[in-house]
C-alpha cells in the first residue's frame, strides 16, 4: 500500500499548536494563578574602575527586594504583591504579573562586595559594583625546602 505524503498536514499541526499557545497565554487569569515569570530587565556598564548596574522593578517597593552581591555575581529576588480589592459583582482582568522572582548576574570581573552603592528610585535599581584593583606586577618570593 501506498500512502501519498502531505506536507501541509505538518504545517496546519504546527499552527494548531502555536494558535493554542498563543490563546492560553492571553486567557484571563485569576490573582492567585498568575506566576511573576519575567525577570527584571537588566543594564550594565563597565567602566575602568567599577561595573554600574541597572534593573527595572516597576511596582516594587524597595522592602520586598533581597539584594545579595559575591565578587563574581549579583543575585536580586524580591515579591511584587497584588492588590486585593474585593467588591461585589466586579471582575478583574489584568495583564500584570505578580509574585516571586529571582535572578543571577554574572559580573565580567571581580568586585569589592563590601563596597557595592546602591539606589533605588521609581522602580529603577542603580548598583555601583567598584571592581577589585589588583596588585600589578606584584613579585612574591617563593622559599624553597632544601632536603
Amino acid at each position: 500500500m501506498l500512502v501519498r505524503y502531505n506536507s501541509w498536514q505538518d504545517v496546519n499541526t504546527l499552527q494548531r499548536q502555536i494558535n493554542h499557545l498563543f490563546d492560553s497565554a492571553l486567557e484571563p487569569a485569576t490573582v492567585s494563578e498568575r506566576v511573576f515569570t519575567k525577570v527584571p530587565a537588566a543594564e550594565m556598564h563597565v567602566s575602568a574602575d567599577a561595573i554600574h548596574l541597572k534593573l527595572e522593578l516597576p511596582g516594587i517597593e524597595a522592602k520586598d527586594l533581597d539584594v545579595q552581591v559575591t565578587e563574581n555575581a549579583v543575585a536580586i529576588s524580591g515579591d511584587r504583591s497584588a492588590q486585593k480589592k474585593t467588591e461585589e459583582n466586579s471582575r478583574t482582568v489584568t495583564e500584570f504579573q505578580y509574585g516571586k522572582f529571582q535572578r543571577v548576574i554574572p559580573l565580567p570581573a571581580r568586585i569589592q562586595n563590601t563596597n557595592v552603592t546602591a539606589e533605588y528610585q521609581n522602580g529603577i535599581l542603580n548598583l555601583t559594583l567598584p571592581k577589585i584593583t589588583e596588585e600589578k606586577n606584584k613579585v612574591v618570593k617563593v622559599n624553597l625546602v632544601q632536603e
